[in-house]
């Protein structure tokens, strides 16, 4: 394309000066009308051939009052007018409108080729090869590794396929999964997505996901095919462009026709003019080209920021949210179990987690993962033998001599522990020694950093209605939606249950629109029934991020208003576009029929008008 481009620049560099000298030979010699003719015929052709031959092919396929067409009939006639009596050559005038038309047509080209290239940068994540260890390590198409098999990923190479390290330690750059700058520390047992760059140490992976459903397929396969689905306004365009060519067209013909018949010293030659800037305004580049435009340059300022919007007419609907509703484990919470808070009854707090972490130390509960993750220490030298589940109740073991049990409730009173209820939230893992309750420690998901900013920014946006919907149980619920600050929330439900408020939500919401946001497989319906679904990417299910309309890629809730905002400046832009375009149009296209409007100003009112509309849809991408 950029080649192509170059090209076109020559030819319009080529014909301007051409056509200067043109100008000169017609104000220096006394040539006749048809000499003058071929003089102008050769910078015509050589800007305009393609445009002509592009209009005859419309015209054989059955779709004449196209662009194309429209240009070639205004410039010939313009050409042609000179040899009716009494009527001024428009030579040098036929010759400009193509330059000039021309001249839109590369900037068009030009503000398409920049946005295509700031996406393809940015997902430019697909992998070239994947060394699997077969025997060795062999250079493969990542499309031939298996789930399971072992993969190793060098310093400066992207990973190829989702999967989880198993050894070595290394920085990954995702800023083209997910906008952030800032590279993320990996290690054992973590988790790596494909099209993320390895920055520094070499590590060893199994593939967890095979090459068509990871990442990186995923996220290309979203944007490119998020041209197909066109917003309200495109469709718009498409149908008044449709319409009101035509009519156009059959005013061109009424002016350059009936004027001379009805009214007495009125010439063909001055009427057939003004139906040619007819013509030449009637083009509906200006709309045709800078709407879809605008929408294809929004959604890669939203890739660009880590936002994957998967259609123009899902950001128009991200446009009209006055209404959003949350899921809250993964999607407000971080989704894993950290030790909140410890509340010691006979030993310190540190010993407290010190006896529950030993016991759980053979666990891989994730409860138990949590509290070996908060102490840190297990080879500390102490003794931990006869190791006992109680099914439904907790862990018993033997540490250094004592008799320690750690679980909920029914294993206190199991022991013969006098245990007590906690104020806070969470899940309470009671701690007893030798049969005496020793305190407890509460384990809990927590917020993730930004979800509170975020319910703020929301609210900026206008989003005027923040629910959270849930499974979990009510005083949980209560307490994240008071640290986030969401005053309506809904607790104990099911998927159907989930399904059942948001349909509710809707018949509240409209004529605006509704958005839930959610990252679980059991997110999924409510994702696929809502106005418009955002799915948490970075973790979240494949089943909620095919069935959600907007992908978050790195997860953060601060990114909604993002989306929101970028939704609305790419709508707002749109409809200037539109606006302008028409007012300019009706505006010249009057004067056209007063005789008030020359060629130039028809050259204007549709390319100049297609100049400004396309660098006006440029700034969406930002």
């Amino acid at each position: 394309m950029e080649k192509e481009n170059k090209n076109k620049l020559v030819r319009i560099i080529a014909t301007a000066v051409l056509l200067s000298g043109a100008v000169a030979v017609e104000r220096t010699l006394g040539l006749k009308t048809w000499q003058l003719l071929l003089v102008y015929l050769v910078p015509y052709l050589l800007i305009g051939y393609d445009i002509l031959l592009e209009g005859a092919e419309g015209l054989i396929e059955g779709e004449p009052l196209d662009e194309d067409f429209l240009m070639g009939i205004a410039t010939i006639g313009a050409l042609c007018i000179g040899f009716l009596p009494g009527a001024q050559t428009q030579f040098p005038e036929a010759v400009a409108v193509m330059l000039f038309f021309q001249i839109g047509e590369l900037f068009e080209d030009m503000a398409e080729d920049r946005s295509r290239r700031s996406i393809s940068a940015l997902m430019d994540i697909r992998p070239d090869i994947a060394h699997v260890e077969r025997e060795g390590v062999e250079d493969v198409n990542p499309e031939d590794v298996k789930v399971g098999e072992t993969i190793v990923i060098r310093p400066g190479e992207k990973v190829p396929l989702d999967g989880i390290v198993l050894e070595g330690a290394s920085s990954l750059d995702t800023v083209a999964l997910t906008g952030e700058s800032v590279p993320r520390s990996i290690g054992p047992s973590d988790d790596i997505l494909s099209g993320c760059v390895n920055l520094s140490g070499m590590i060893r992976a199994r593939v967890t996901k095979a090459f068509g459903e990871s990442t990186a397929s995923k996220i290309l396969d979203l944007v490119e095919n998020a041209s197909s689905n066109k917003s309200r306004s495109e469709n718009f365009i498409s149908k008044f462009a449709r319409i009101y060519t035509p009519v156009v067209v059959g005013l061109a013909l009424a002016v350059a026709i009936l004027p001379p018949f009805l009214f007495h010293g009125q010439t063909f030659g001055t009427w057939i003019y003004r139906a040619l800037t007819f013509l030449v305004v009637s083009c509906p580049c200006a709309l045709v080209i800078s709407v879809p435009l605008t929408f294809f340059c929004g959604i890669g300022g939203a890739s660009r920021k880590g936002i994957l919007i998967k259609g123009s007419n899902y950001m128009e609907t991200l446009s009209r949210v006055r209404t959003m509703a949350f899921d809250k484990t993964g999607t407000i919470t971080r989704g894993s179990f950290d030790v909140t808070a410890i509340h010691p009854d006979l030993i310190e707090a540190g010993e407290l987690l010190h006896l529950a972490a030993h016991v759980e130390r053979y666990s891989t509960h994730p409860i138990a993962l949590s509290l070996k993750e908060a102490f840190g220490n297990e080879d500390d030298g102490c003794t931990v033998t006869d190791v006992r589940e109680v099914a439904g109740q907790g862990v018993t073991a033997m540490v250094n001599g004592r008799s320690v049990s750690v679980g909920n409730s029914a294993l206190m009173e199991a022991v013969g522990a006098v245990w007590h209820p906690c104020h806070k939230s969470g899940t309470i893992v009671h701690v007893a020694i030798d049969g005496e309750y020793a305190g407890h420690i509460v384990v809990s998901d927590t917020l993730k950093e930004d979800s509170a900013p975020a319910v703020a920014s929301l609210r900026k946006e206008g989003v005027e209605r923040l629910v959270m919907l849930t499974g979990d149980k009510d005083e949980v619920a209560a307490e994240v939606a008071k640290e986030v600050g969401i005053n309506e929330y809904h607790a104990g439900l099911l998927p159907a249950g989930k399904v059942a408020k948001v349909e509710e939500l809707l018949s509240e919401t409209a004529p605006y629109a509704l958005a839930f946001v959610g990252d679980g497989i059991n997110d999924a319906p409510v994702l696929a029934r809502a106005d418009v679904g955002i799915a948490m990417g970075g973790l979240g299910s494949d089943a909620a991020i095919e069935a959600a309309d907007v992908v978050l890629m790195d997860d953060k809730p601060s990114k909604l208003a993002t989306a929101i905002a970028q939704a609305r400046r790419t709508l707002r832009l749109a409809k200037e576009n539109t606006w302008f375009a028409i007012a300019v149009k009706v505006a010249v296209l009057c004067l056209a029929f007063f005789g008030l409007a020359t060629m130039w100003m028809a050259v204007f009112a549709d390319v100049g008008v297609t100049v400004l509309a396309v660098l006006n849809a440029m700034r969406a991408a930002h």
